[in-house]
């Protein structure tokens, strides 16, 4: 058997790991390369593995850094399943439907405007493809194998990270190799515990905080000061947040702080049709989460949901103080841009980030002082106060990825780090031959193993 990464390897984004066994394949994750361009470009490049000889994809969650190529994969010839959980598959059509409009919309942008090199910018998929994509789905419920390709069986356990969101177990071949796919926060108010496994032969594990720890305060308080010093100087809070997972855990703080009696009426707007609809999933999924139906009602009304243009121009109009989530998480695209283009200028707002910032991406840029960040083909000055709670990341920490290690009872053959920034997954893979004593290796990008 063979595990090769093409993708989330070297890298944090696009993921895409291969097992190859008796000439069948098997791909776990099929996600879009974001963030640096030389990345970006490596969407357009064919896969080094057809996608018809492909015969199974297994998704262990829909963000788009793992689920944002399936479209294309599909469009090439991919006919084979797509495994995954009832609630990441309800994710991705979301996530998958909204990557293909606004690809969509980009391209026809880009035509209009005349500053693409292409001539004529085409999108790398479009919404018609996300749909081809989305009728391969099988749904597979937590904890229960089923069968995939020549007698490879999968088993998903709950992972946390987002809802839906799960690690991967495949017995192929007389081997157990466990993907970890991204793990959540333990003691998470949402979701569950990533669950631990007891046997496996070869690991894959995300490093994405792998040379980090989340500081151990409390996450609804940190929000509700920047929140309330923003607000007390008569300016507004931009939260760039995933539409999936973060703007649902948002929305729970926020809640909870209106509750306790804080943020008095300022108002809060959802402003991301994505991101509503996602909070329409929390509800409907109430098996994979922690929260009682009335809270979880509760919390996703907190904010006044904006799903047409004209009501999300009114907000970015507005020079009231106010809260508005908005996707992307990163500010790689959506409405957030235009949010960040009106609010980011000014020095009585605050832009808060509330998760991981990729490299080249404006988040990240933001965040390491950048005075101005290129928005639709213009610069725009950063001017607002730039706030980083990483308290609020949905990714397992260092010492949170180690404690899932942990759960294994016996020492598997190797483990691979992979998902990560260069730094994090090297300082992953120290800590992993340090601390257990196990065979360690970082993949690069096309590498292969023999397992």
């Amino acid at each position: 058997m063979k595990l090769t990464s093409f993708g989330g390897a070297g890298t944090v984004t696009g993921s895409k790991h291969l097992l190859s066994h008796n000439g069948k394949h098997i791909l776990v994750d099929c996600g879009l390369f974001q963030g640096l361009k030389n990345l970006r470009e490596l969407n357009w490049e064919p896969l080094p593995v057809a996608p018809k000889a492909l015969d199974a994809v297994v998704l262990t969650h829909a963000h788009l850094d793992h689920s944002g190529y399936l479209p294309k994969l599909v469009r090439d010839g991919f006919r084979g399943r797509i495994y995954a959980t009832a609630a990441t598959r309800d994710v991705a059509e979301l996530i998958l439907k909204d990557s293909g409009h606004l690809q969509e919309k980009d391209a026809e942008y880009a035509n209009r405007k005349g500053f693409s090199k292409h001539k004529p910018a085409l999108p790398l998929y479009t919404v018609q493809d996300a749909e081809r994509a989305l009728k391969q789905f099988s749904n597979v419920p937590f904890g229960k194998p089923v069968s995939l390709a020549d007698g490879a069986t999968l088993t998903f356990r709950y992972a946390g990270h987002i809802l839906g969101a799960a690690t991967a177990e495949i017995d192929w071949g007389g081997k157990r190799i466990v993907f970890s796919g991204d793990l959540g926060r333990y003691d998470d108010p949402m979701l569950f515990d990533p669950q631990p496994v007891a046997e496996a032969d070869y690991v894959v594990i995300e490093s994405t905080y792998g040379n980090r720890t989340h500081a151990p305060s409390d996450a609804a308080e940190a929000l509700g000061a920047v929140i309330e010093k923003t607000v007390g100087r008569g300016g507004t809070v931009v939260i760039p947040a995933f539409a999936v997972g973060r703007a649902q855990l948002l929305l729970y703080y926020l809640w909870k702080l209106r509750q306790a009696g804080r943020l008095g009426s300022v108002p809060i707007y959802l402003d991301s049709p994505m991101a509503i609809n996602a909070s329409e999933l929390l509800c409907d999924h109430l098996a994979d989460h922690r929260l009682p139906a009335e809270i979880c009602h509760a919390a996703c009304g907190i904010a006044t949901y904006t799903r047409e243009v004209e009501e999300s121009k009114r907000i970015t109009a507005s020079q009231f103080p106010k809260v508005v989530i908005s996707a992307s998480g990163m500010a790689t695209g959506g409405r957030v841009l235009h949010h960040l283009a009106a609010f980011a200028p000014k020095r009585e707002n605050t832009i808060l980030f509330a998760g991981y910032q990729a490299a080249g991406t404006r988040g990240q840029a933001m965040l390491q002082g950048a005075r101005e960040v290129r928005i639709h083909g213009q610069w725009v000055p950063v001017n607002a106060q730039v706030v980083n709670l990483p308290e609020l990341s949905a990714h397992a920490d260092a010492n949170e990825l180690m404690r899932w290690l942990s759960g294994f009872r016996h020492a598997p053959s190797r483990v691979f780090v992979v998902h990560g920034e260069p730094d994090a997954s090297e300082a992953l893979r120290v800590r992993i031959d340090k601390e257990t004593g196990w065979p360690v290796s970082v993949p690069r990008l096309g590498q292969v193993f023999e397992l």
